[in-house]
């Protein structure tokens, strides 16, 4: 495989020379090592004397077309990646290549220069981390044989190595990412890239993505969603913060409102990276999206597409709801640290403007209950008040005089006036209710 300061090695295999030729003016100054054939017979050729990182093939090719050929690199050369160029719509040929040859991905002619440039990075990039990722497990087998060689009563001796292997499990299950056989496994390594992250930030962060994916998902629960929706709402909020890790130290720390027009605009970006980042693996498409819009706003103020109300995605709007009520007690969203009930009271008068209100209202109750500090407040608009409820706060007019006072219990007249003054001058109402600890 190829080493870290080495440039990639590429075997361009088309019968067509204009095709050849275009390639090879296309990856040569992006610093590529490239050998070129016009058959799948002499591609073989080419891989059996050089040192081959990946393949680009065409489909159709005479004597051996590129779904045999592939297929015969797999089998012989199965660290090769394998990418299959095709220039016509036979779906049957394409699938043949995908199922023999286990292509990493296929792409059509005329390609788009941008488009197989990423392509082959991305793939290329692939083949380091699987590298990688066997030294590390050849080196992690070779301490666990080596453990398991120690005297029982060298306890401090053992508890060296055992630390030793723990430290070369991590860094293997950085360089899985994607490719980690146990699906769980991949996403706890792709929470915790930013969690990682050594000094006191690290330190700060920690837990932030467990604990906001949990919320998010009991919050989804709550609202009735689908298991498979409330599924990748949890994924989002485990890998929410993925787009962050190539921000520096100090931004990942530093509250959103002190950093500079500068910093702003860069940590703005992390959304649409994270996505750019999930979005290629199947089974993250959908919490990709969720991903990318978890700092849009209700009433369009947020990031990065200004959505607003319902055109955001539910799960975003749950995200959002979750991982602010998390960052505002850490520190990441404003200067201070919040306690745990002035971050509810924060998402409270935010609702309807920052953050949708049913995703406001069911995640209260359910922090409310987790509390148990007592009176459960709750905000809710007239349509769902009923006689008996004690309202809160006062409830004021926006005209600035008061409407109902801290502790008026509510009856079948009050809740019919406030439902016709709502229709009448167009204003949303929202009475904060009291609900004792059962």
């Amino acid at each position: 495989m190829t080493e870290a300061n080495d440039a990639p090695t590429l075997l361009l295999v088309d019968d067509e020379p204009s095709i050849l030729s275009a390639l090879r003016r296309l990856f040569r100054p992006h610093g590529y090592r490239i050998f070129v054939a016009e058959s799948g017979a002499a591609g073989l050729a080419v891989l059996a004397e050089e040192h081959i990182d990946l393949v680009i093939s065409d489909m159709r090719m005479p004597e051996m077309d590129g779904a045999t050929f592939l297929q015969q690199v797999r089998e012989r050369w199965p660290l090769v990646m394998r990418i299959l160029l095709t220039g016509y719509a036979d779906i049957t040929s394409t699938v043949a290549a995908i199922n023999q040859g286990e292509i990493y991905r296929y792409i059509a002619k005329p390609w788009n220069d941008t488009e197989m440039l990423t392509l082959v990075r991305e793939a290329t990039q692939r083949l380091r981390l699987e590298a990688e990722n066997r030294r590390l497990t050849e080196l992690t087998q070779t301490q666990n044989e080596a453990l398991k060689s120690l005297n029982a009563s060298l306890e401090q001796k053992v508890a060296e190595r055992t630390s030793e292997l723990r430290k070369a499990l991590s860094q293997v299950e950085l360089a899985h990412g994607e490719l980690k056989k146990s699906f769980v496994t991949s996403v706890q390594v792709f929470a915790g890239l930013i969690e990682l992250r050594s000094g006191p930030v690290g330190k700060q962060l920690a837990g932030h993505g467990r604990r906001v994916a949990e919320h998010a998902r009991s919050t989804a629960q709550r609202m009735g969603l689908p298991d498979a929706e409330v599924q990748n709402i949890m994924l989002a909020g485990l890998l929410h913060d993925i787009g962050k890790i190539g921000l520096p130290d100090e931004l990942l720390g530093k509250p959103y409102n002190m950093l500079s027009a500068e910093q702003r605009a860069l940590v703005m970006k992390h959304p649409s990276i994270g996505q750019n980042i999930l979005i290629g693996i199947d089974k993250f498409k959908d919490a990709a999206l969720i991903v990318r819009h978890h700092h849009e706003c209700y009433d369009g103020s947020g990031y990065p597409d200004r959505l607003s109300g319902i055109t955001i995605p539910q799960g975003a709007r749950i995200l959002t709801v979750a991982n602010d009520y998390d960052a505002l007690q850490i520190g990441t969203l404003v200067q201070r640290p919040l306690k745990p009930n002035e971050a509810l009271d924060f998402l409270i008068e935010n609702r309807g403007k920052r953050y949708d209100p049913a995703a406001v209202d069911a995640f209260v109750r359910l922090i409310s209950e987790t509390l148990k500090t007592g009176p459960i407040e709750l905000p809710l608009r007239t349509m769902h008040l009923k006689p008996g409820m004690a309202v809160s706060r006062d409830l004021m007019h926006r005209d600035g005089y008061l409407l109902l006072a801290t502790g008026s219990i509510l009856n079948a007249e009050i809740i019919g006036q406030l439902l016709r003054m709502e229709q009448a001058e167009q204003q949303n109402l929202t009475v904060y209710i009291r609900q004792e600890e059962k």
